[in-house]
Protein backbone atom coordinates (compact mmCIF):
# COMPACT_ATOMS: atom_id res chain seq x y z
CA UNK A 1 0.00 0.00 0.00
CA UNK A 2 2.47 2.37 0.93
CA UNK A 3 4.70 2.29 -2.17
CA UNK A 4 0.95 2.96 -4.57
CA UNK A 5 0.06 5.38 -2.27
CA UNK A 6 3.85 7.15 -2.51
CA UNK A 7 3.92 6.80 -5.90
CA UNK A 8 0.21 8.59 -6.46
CA UNK A 9 2.14 11.49 -4.32
CA UNK A 10 5.24 11.40 -6.25
CA UNK A 11 3.56 11.56 -9.56
CA UNK A 12 0.83 14.65 -8.33
CA UNK A 13 4.27 17.02 -7.31
CA UNK A 14 5.62 15.63 -10.90
CA UNK A 15 2.22 17.13 -12.22
CA UNK A 16 1.74 19.96 -10.45
CA UNK A 17 5.22 20.85 -11.38
CA UNK A 18 4.84 20.59 -14.74
CA UNK A 19 1.29 22.26 -14.96
CA UNK A 20 2.82 24.94 -12.83
CA UNK A 21 5.64 25.39 -15.17
CA UNK A 22 3.17 26.17 -18.21
CA UNK A 23 1.10 28.65 -15.84
CA UNK A 24 4.56 30.39 -15.57
CA UNK A 25 4.95 30.86 -18.87
CA UNK A 26 1.43 32.50 -19.42
CA UNK A 27 1.30 36.34 -18.69
CA UNK A 28 -1.01 36.98 -15.52
CA UNK A 29 -3.69 38.49 -17.00
CA UNK A 30 -3.97 35.31 -19.33
CA UNK A 31 -3.72 32.82 -15.63
CA UNK A 32 -6.27 35.20 -14.63
CA UNK A 33 -8.49 35.62 -16.55
CA UNK A 34 -12.11 33.82 -16.55
CA UNK A 35 -11.86 30.86 -18.39
CA UNK A 36 -15.57 29.84 -17.77
CA UNK A 37 -14.60 27.19 -15.67
CA UNK A 38 -16.34 26.56 -11.52
CA UNK A 39 -13.14 27.75 -10.46
CA UNK A 40 -12.97 30.72 -13.17
CA UNK A 41 -9.45 31.43 -13.98
CA UNK A 42 -6.76 28.92 -14.62
CA UNK A 43 -5.13 30.32 -11.21
CA UNK A 44 -8.05 29.83 -9.59
CA UNK A 45 -8.24 25.74 -11.09
CA UNK A 46 -4.72 25.82 -9.57
CA UNK A 47 -5.64 27.19 -6.91
CA UNK A 48 -8.46 24.98 -6.15
CA UNK A 49 -6.17 21.73 -6.57
CA UNK A 50 -3.74 23.21 -3.61
CA UNK A 51 -6.14 24.00 -1.19
CA UNK A 52 -7.54 20.22 -1.20
CA UNK A 53 -3.84 19.28 -1.11
CA UNK A 54 -4.06 21.05 2.33
CA UNK A 55 -7.33 20.44 3.42
CA UNK A 56 -6.62 16.69 3.18
CA UNK A 57 -3.36 16.57 4.99
CA UNK A 58 -5.04 18.74 7.83
CA UNK A 59 -7.47 15.88 8.14
CA UNK A 60 -4.89 13.24 8.25
CA UNK A 61 -3.14 15.44 10.92
CA UNK A 62 -6.13 13.93 13.34
CA UNK A 63 -6.05 10.25 12.01
CA UNK A 64 -2.45 9.87 13.50
CA UNK A 65 -2.61 12.06 16.72
CA UNK A 66 0.08 9.41 17.96
CA UNK A 67 2.31 9.66 15.20
CA UNK A 68 5.15 12.13 16.85
CA UNK A 69 6.87 13.02 13.34
CA UNK A 70 3.54 13.03 11.26
CA UNK A 71 2.21 16.15 13.74
CA UNK A 72 5.73 17.58 13.81
CA UNK A 73 5.65 17.55 9.61
CA UNK A 74 1.94 18.69 9.59
CA UNK A 75 2.27 21.15 12.35
CA UNK A 76 3.92 23.47 9.06
CA UNK A 77 -0.12 23.64 7.79
CA UNK A 78 -0.74 25.74 10.81
CA UNK A 79 -0.10 28.77 8.72
CA UNK A 80 -1.55 27.76 5.23
CA UNK A 81 -3.98 30.03 3.77
CA UNK A 82 -4.52 30.65 -0.25
CA UNK A 83 -5.02 33.86 -1.55
CA UNK A 84 -8.19 34.64 -3.12
CA UNK A 85 -9.75 36.75 -5.83
CA UNK A 86 -7.11 37.55 -8.28
CA UNK A 87 -3.58 37.33 -8.06
CA UNK A 88 -0.89 39.86 -8.56
CA UNK A 89 2.43 38.24 -10.46
CA UNK A 90 3.99 38.90 -6.61
CA UNK A 91 1.10 36.44 -5.34
CA UNK A 92 1.33 34.12 -8.29
CA UNK A 93 5.17 33.18 -7.47
CA UNK A 94 4.54 33.09 -3.80
CA UNK A 95 1.70 30.22 -5.02
CA UNK A 96 4.35 28.30 -7.32
CA UNK A 97 6.32 28.14 -4.26
CA UNK A 98 3.54 26.84 -1.93
CA UNK A 99 2.77 24.32 -4.65
CA UNK A 100 6.23 22.93 -4.09
CA UNK A 101 5.55 23.08 -0.09
CA UNK A 102 2.62 21.57 -0.11
CA UNK A 103 3.69 18.56 -3.22
CA UNK A 104 7.02 17.93 -0.96
CA UNK A 105 4.96 17.81 2.52
CA UNK A 106 2.56 15.22 1.10
CA UNK A 107 5.70 13.19 -0.31
CA UNK A 108 7.35 13.26 3.18
CA UNK A 109 4.37 12.50 4.81
CA UNK A 110 3.70 9.22 3.02
CA UNK A 111 6.76 8.13 3.31
CA UNK A 112 6.51 8.52 6.99
CA UNK A 113 3.59 6.30 7.38
CA UNK A 114 4.10 2.32 8.31
CA UNK A 115 1.75 0.04 6.35
CA UNK A 116 -0.77 0.09 9.24
CA UNK A 117 -1.04 3.67 8.91
CA UNK A 118 -3.26 3.22 5.88
CA UNK A 119 -6.20 1.94 7.81
CA UNK A 120 -6.33 4.58 9.92
CA UNK A 121 -9.74 6.08 10.17
CA UNK A 122 -10.17 10.14 8.72
CA UNK A 123 -13.11 11.56 10.31
CA UNK A 124 -15.70 13.18 7.81
CA UNK A 125 -17.43 16.03 8.64
CA UNK A 126 -20.17 15.44 5.01
CA UNK A 127 -22.32 12.65 4.12
CA UNK A 128 -24.08 13.23 7.27
CA UNK A 129 -22.13 11.35 9.43
CA UNK A 130 -22.30 8.02 7.12
CA UNK A 131 -19.95 6.88 6.72
CA UNK A 132 -18.62 9.13 9.97
CA UNK A 133 -14.98 8.12 8.66
CA UNK A 134 -13.35 6.25 6.40
CA UNK A 135 -9.36 4.89 5.97
CA UNK A 136 -6.64 7.05 5.15
CA UNK A 137 -5.79 4.98 2.04
CA UNK A 138 -8.65 6.01 0.42
CA UNK A 139 -8.89 9.78 1.00
CA UNK A 140 -5.23 9.29 -0.30
CA UNK A 141 -6.28 8.25 -3.30
CA UNK A 142 -9.26 10.72 -3.27
CA UNK A 143 -6.39 13.99 -3.05
CA UNK A 144 -4.63 12.13 -5.95
CA UNK A 145 -7.88 11.59 -8.10
CA UNK A 146 -8.75 15.31 -6.91
CA UNK A 147 -5.54 16.78 -8.50
CA UNK A 148 -5.62 14.74 -11.86
CA UNK A 149 -9.05 15.79 -12.23
CA UNK A 150 -8.69 19.28 -11.91
CA UNK A 151 -5.31 19.29 -13.88
CA UNK A 152 -7.44 17.89 -16.79
CA UNK A 153 -9.23 20.79 -16.67
CA UNK A 154 -6.31 22.92 -16.57
CA UNK A 155 -5.05 20.49 -19.80
CA UNK A 156 -8.50 20.88 -21.55
CA UNK A 157 -8.70 24.86 -21.17
CA UNK A 158 -4.48 24.39 -22.73
CA UNK A 159 -5.82 22.50 -25.35
CA UNK A 160 -8.70 25.10 -26.34
CA UNK A 161 -5.72 27.74 -26.34
CA UNK A 162 -3.00 25.99 -28.16
CA UNK A 163 -0.75 26.00 -25.65
CA UNK A 164 0.66 21.92 -26.05
CA UNK A 165 1.28 20.53 -22.67
CA UNK A 166 0.79 16.42 -23.07
CA UNK A 167 -0.54 16.29 -19.87
CA UNK A 168 -2.56 12.92 -21.16
CA UNK A 169 0.62 11.39 -22.38
CA UNK A 170 2.28 8.59 -19.92
CA UNK A 171 5.29 10.52 -18.08
CA UNK A 172 7.92 7.68 -18.18
CA UNK A 173 10.61 9.94 -17.14
CA UNK A 174 8.82 10.29 -14.19
CA UNK A 175 8.70 6.34 -13.37
CA UNK A 176 12.71 6.65 -13.56
CA UNK A 177 12.49 9.73 -10.92
CA UNK A 178 10.79 8.09 -8.39
CA UNK A 179 13.66 7.17 -6.34
CA UNK A 180 14.05 10.66 -5.46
Amino acid sequence: MKDVCLLWAKYNREANKNVCSLLNAMSNEDREKDRGSYYGSLSGLFRHILGGTGFFLKMFKDALADKDAVQKLLASLEDFKLPEDQLSEAQWKDLGALQERLDDLLVDFTGLLEEGDFSAPVKLSWYGGNPAAVPLYFMLHNLSAHGTHHRGQISQIFDELKIDNDYSGINVRFLADQES
